[in-house]
């Protein structure tokens, strides 16, 4: 079936998508690039759903639905309190993991099948692999996959190989990959070294000051190029196994040269800027560059976890790994004992043998938002695995600095990060659900608890950019010129504050009494003033739209303003406008790409309908037969275990780029609806804002 169209005949956005001349746009999920079609909006579930038509029977069946839920969301947390689904991202991770094991010659034929089997299976019919379920295919990521097939002993004319062969020939070849995969291959001879942007170490020298330096860029990326600087200096080649012939346009000509943008624009200033470092590395005085690469390496070691990780994702271990190896640390040295054997630690090995890479790791993120939802499921406050959760994200509050005191040296630390290890890069969304989690749990130490709440909300609060808003997880991350470097084309490398990040934070400050705050009021204006023509809001960490606007809508309540607000009644009006016939929503990350055609539309999915209904019910639209017919769709779709099922990606590493299937959120975020559906909003009966009424919020926020 398909989606509604929007009111006012489609979304008005800030930024617009160009098609190119000759662009062939389907609407569909099936990996085609989708954009002038409405799209289909088949259910994700794999059974027929047949809605209830009586109204009088949904109260019944969400009441059913919330308590299988419960039980199974119960029956999955670990011994130790913790809850963590599977992180699913695209191939490149498993790639790469085979890929590094060649670069330093420790591959065994198990891992290799294993992992040979993963990629195999993630084919697409056309040869290609994609970077999310039903996504269109990718090149950089088919290549890689290629590749690694490839070392797997998998021959070239086999016929999966000569389809991706084909389409690889067919978008331009290794020549058009990006940056890393090109870097990959360079490791190898497969491409030169002097046909890759320069990244010099002596970026590590930059004070915070200057333009470029370190600090201007995400955590992640950070972490990424920091080890790459050194990579990059190196330039080592090992002996290529086999040739790549048949991954270029012409094999006579395998790096030709790129044309230059013109020098008056960002592209064409930046590309001369690389010449530039390319010349330099030629008179590079060699004291100072190995000095640079020495300090790079302390940076590097010093960011270590203690589980031998680097910021709890694979990215940065592999090529913190590699760098380290090249400047002499044997395998056999702690820290690369160490690494390596965090990195085995992201792997998942399923019953039929194949061994998938995890990006990360989310048992804290997962922990707080299961401890959120049991609890609005209606399970007791003192309910012993609520306790044992709470026990749990009280021991990993981290209570020393990281790089986020770099521009707030004298915060206090007190935040929360989303995985096992990473003390270095807590992070301002964990840890505003962590507190809002535990807000939610009567522990049998409320001083202790009340003492790791003041300690994260004064570091969310320290937090704060200067716009009033907050990002993941640094302040005022916002330099223009990152995203500008050749090298950067990777996806999103600067960390700018969001609605969601903020939302979070001032429905937290909102709880915990601090509606009235003027910290939190600027937030709060912040983010009626990023609300979108139509109603919705931007999701930078979720799919999409929907995620943001089931984000914001519950904060602005919370924090007090009414649900007759034009802000709200325009996000209220916008989610009616793209319900899914079935009843659900759901949205397909190419509204990262193709606002006006995808914003807010897709295959209906459990966590999606969640969100809605989750902004819905905040709105105060119980009785609407939107929420009905919502409600009504999770009841229906729900598996005989309490589980739903979710193919698709709903979670954001870089909109469009590097996307996620958090396996819990198809649990978590639907039983939280379900809850409020049948118990009512959380902390409705016992707010805690307790400087000022509630109703008396909006006239200290301009309106919108």
């Amino acid at each position: 079936m398909e989606t509604r169209a929007p009111a006012d005949g489609g979304p008005s956005r800030r930024t617009t998508c160009t098609l190119h001349e000759g662009e062939a746009m389907t609407a569909t999920t099936d990996g085609s690039t989708g954009a002038s079609l409405r799209p289909l909006a088949a259910s994700a579930s794999d059974t027929d759903i047949t809605i209830p038509a009586a109204a009088a029977g949904v109260p019944e069946a969400a009441a059913r639905a919330t308590r299988r839920a419960t039980d199974f969301l119960l029956a999955k947390q670990d011994a130790e309190g913790w809850w963590k689904g599977d992180l699913e991202t695209n191939v490149t991770m498993d790639a790469e993991d085979l890929l590094l094991r060649q670069f330093l010659g420790i591959q065994d034929e198990e891992t290799t099948r294993a992992a040979a089997l993963f990629i195999r299976g993630e084919q697409r019919e056309d040869g290609t692999w994609a970077t999310f379920y039903g996504g269109p295919g990718e090149l950089s990521t088919t290549i890689e996959a290629y590749v690694a097939l490839r070392l797997a002993g998998d021959s070239p004319e086999a016929p999966h190989m000569a389809r991706a062969a084909e389409w690889i020939r067919s978008r331009g070849g290794i020549a058009s990959a990006r940056v890393f995969t090109r870097i990959w291959l360079a490791l190898f001879g497969w491409w030169k070294w002097d046909d890759l942007p320069e990244l010099p170490p002596e970026l590590i020298y930059f004070p915070t000051w200057v333009p470029l330096n370190i600090y201007d860029f995400g955590c992640w990326a950070r972490q990424t190029i920091v080890p790459l600087t050194i990579v990059s200096a190196k330039r080592p080649v090992r002996p290529a196994p086999f040739p790549l012939d048949e991954l270029h346009t012409d094999p006579a000509r395998p790096n030709p040269p790129r044309p230059l943008a013109p020098v008056a624009s960002w592209d064409g200033a930046f590309q001369r800027i690389d010449k530039a470092l390319h010349a330099y590395r030629k008179v590079a005085p060699r004291r100072l560059r190995r000095a640079a690469m020495n300090s790079a390496a302390r940076w590097i070691i010093e960011r270590q976890e203690n589980d031998g990780c680097w910021g709890g994702i694979q990215p940065p271990a592999v090529y913190s790994v590699i760098a380290l190896y090249l400047l002499g640390y044997d395998l056999e040295h702690p820290v690369m004992r160490a690494g390596l054997e965090s990195l085995d630690r992201f792997a998942v090995w399923r019953e039929d043998g194949a061994r998938m890479i995890e990006a990360c790791q989310s048992p804290v993120w997962d922990t707080c938002l299961a401890t959120i939802a049991l609890a609005d499921a209606g399970v007791p406050e003192d309910h012993p695995q609520l306790v044992k959760a709470s026990d749990w994200m009280l021991g990993e509050q981290i209570v020393r600095p990281g790089d986020w005191s770099v521009k707030r040296p004298g915060l206090p630390p007190g935040g929360w990060a989303f995985e096992f290890h990473n003390d270095n890069y807590p992070d301002i969304d964990d840890t505003a659900e962590v507190v809002l989690a535990l807000r939610r749990v009567r522990h049998h130490d409320p001083e202790r608890v009340e003492k790791a709440i003041g300690r994260g909300v004064r570091w969310n609060l320290g937090m704060q950019s200067k716009n009033g808003a907050w990002g993941a997880f640094d302040v005022d991350n916002t330099s223009a010129f990152p995203n500008r470097l050749p090298f950067c084309d990777f996806g999103e490398v600067i960390d700018p504050p969001s609605a969601d990040v903020t939302a979070h934070v001032v429905e937290m400050l909102a709880v915990e009494g601090l509606a009235h705050d003027p910290r939190t009021r600027r937030g709060i204006q912040w983010l009626l003033d990023a609300q979108e023509a139509d109603g919705s809001w931007f999701g930078r960490w979720g799919v999409n739209y929907v995620y943001g606007t089931g984000s914001v809508i519950p904060a602005l309540t919370a924090a007090g303003l009414p649900t007759s607000h034009p802000a709200i009644r325009r996000a209220v009006r916008w989610l009616e406008s793209v319900q899914n016939e079935d009843g659900g929503w759901g949205e397909d990350l190419r509204s990262y790409r193709y606002v006006r055609e995808w914003s807010g539309r897709g295959a209906s999915t459990a966590s999606q309908t969640g969100w809605a209904l989750m902004a819905l019910l905040a709105a105060g639209e119980r009785d609407s037969k939107a929420v009905e017919r919502g409600v009504a769709w999770l009841a229906a779709t729900q598996r005989e275990d309490g589980s739903w099922d979710e193919p698709y990606f709903t979670g954001t590493g870089f909109p469009w780029d590097f996307s996620i299937n958090y396996n819990l959120y198809r649990q978590v975020f639907p039983l939280t609806a379900l809850g409020r559906y049948v118990h009512g909003e959380p902390f409705a009966k016992k707010s805690r804002a307790a400087d000022a009424p509630a109703e008396a919020a909006p006239a200290e926020v301009k309106g919108s």
